[in-house]
């Protein structure tokens, strides 16, 4: 098969974990699959980020004449050109790793898979324009009815799917995110004096500042463990949202001085600080997937979360679970709780990114109703 890959839409050091997402995917065609082809499409802005990727030999970029950083030139140049550009360099079968499939020739259609990571503008309508919720909208309902196959990133995202668009329910399947995990081979000590912490002595998160991250429960949850003499501070890592409204809530509780805010961090630091940390947080309501929690428990750390939306299907039962996601007191009791067990490095072999590799050729396959391997 010669495969390929819309990546018009990655705006580097934007797109949060759906980039991490493609890339640890890629990764994989790239290390497990020496049978197809790909064709990676990328932008004038993003190209040099995907340079690395033409390593591999399977693998080519196409320059395409737009922008990542212009979503309108993009989207307009995506739904212009990128079928028409496919067909011409011989492509088999496109993959778009998120909701945004172009309108398509008819005349030789080519095969689309698309993914879907959540229905976020469904959920939380304050998050976007009016505009904006009616695109996503109208492209979910598009992804749904014109792609060959769908794929959710899990259970739960498949059923939210079938609810709002039911026509897709017989073309969707679910195929988990990969994780990768890797020792950050960085030296505590270099964080231990940049944030002032101190190895096994500290919560840590990972989560933007968005509403549904639940933060503000988490400072509610730290003021409430100062009755049990209870000195970690909690550092959470993470860019976007609410900053501001986060700084305030925390000054009205009288916890800034036991949060310890890192801002964005490279993926050594996020590493290190998971290596190091003593217990890991995550209050989140919603998610598509979640990976945190995973990344955590992979590297034995216990993780008191929530049971919403998809966390507790992605965690396989094996966190420690606030049933009250709104209650300090019970996260507290939870915190409390979490840190008198012993940890436990977990597989999940589901997420390992050859398995997943597999899934998605064997869809690809699927698709063009080829079988066998590759």
């Amino acid at each position: 098969m010669r495969i390929g890959i819309d990546l018009l839409w990655v705006r580097p050091g934007i797109c949060g974990g759906t980039e991490s997402y493609i890339r640890n995917l890629m990764d994989g065609f790239g290390k497990f699959d020496s049978v197809n082809e790909y064709l990676l499409f990328v932008t004038q802005d993003n190209e040099d980020s995907f340079a690395g990727y033409a390593n591999y030999p399977q693998m080519e970029l196409a320059v395409c004449n737009t922008l990542c950083a212009s979503q309108a030139k993009r989207i307009l140049w995506e739904n212009l050109h990128l079928d028409r550009t496919a067909r011409a360099r011989k492509i088999d079968l496109m993959f778009i790793p998120v909701y945004s499939k172009p309108f398509t020739g008819r005349r030789y259609p080519i095969p689309y898979v698309s993914v879907i990571h959540d229905l976020q503008a469904l959920h939380y309508p304050q998050y976007f324009s009016w505009a904006r919720r009616m695109f996503q909208k109208f492209m979910w309902r598009h992804a749904c009815m014109t792609s060959r196959r769908v794929i959710a990133i899990s259970e739960y995202c498949r059923r939210d799917l079938i609810l709002h668009f039911p026509s897709v329910e017989k073309k969707s399947l679910v195929i988990y995110n990969p994780v990768v995990t890797s020792d950050s081979e960085l030296p505590f000590n270099e964080l231990e004096e940049k944030y002032h912490i101190k190895k096994d002595c500290y919560l840590y998160c990972v989560s933007s500042m968005l509403p549904h991250k639940n933060l503000s429960t988490l400072l509610k949850a730290m003021a409430a463990l100062r009755e049990y003499d209870f000195n970690m501070p909690l550092v959470l890592s993470g860019v976007g949202g609410e900053r501001d409204k986060f700084v305030a809530v925390a000054k009205e509780l009288g916890v800034q001085d036991r949060v310890i805010d890192t801002g964005y961090v490279s993926d050594r630091e996020r590493d290190c600080l998971y290596e190091n940390c003593k217990l890991f947080l995550f209050p989140s309501v919603f998610e598509g997937f979640g990976m945190p929690p995973v990344e955590a428990m992979r590297r034995g750390k216990n993780v008191v979360m929530t049971r919403e939306s998809c966390l507790e299907e992605v965690t396989r039962g094996k966190a420690v679970y606030v049933d009250k996601p709104y209650n300090p007191e019970e996260w507290c009791d939870r915190i409390r709780y979490a840190l008198t067990l012993q940890g436990n490095k977990y597989v999940f072999p589901e997420y390992e990114t050859e398995w997943v590799v597999k899934e998605y050729l064997r869809t690809f396959r699927d698709c063009l109703g080829k079988g066998g391997a590759g």
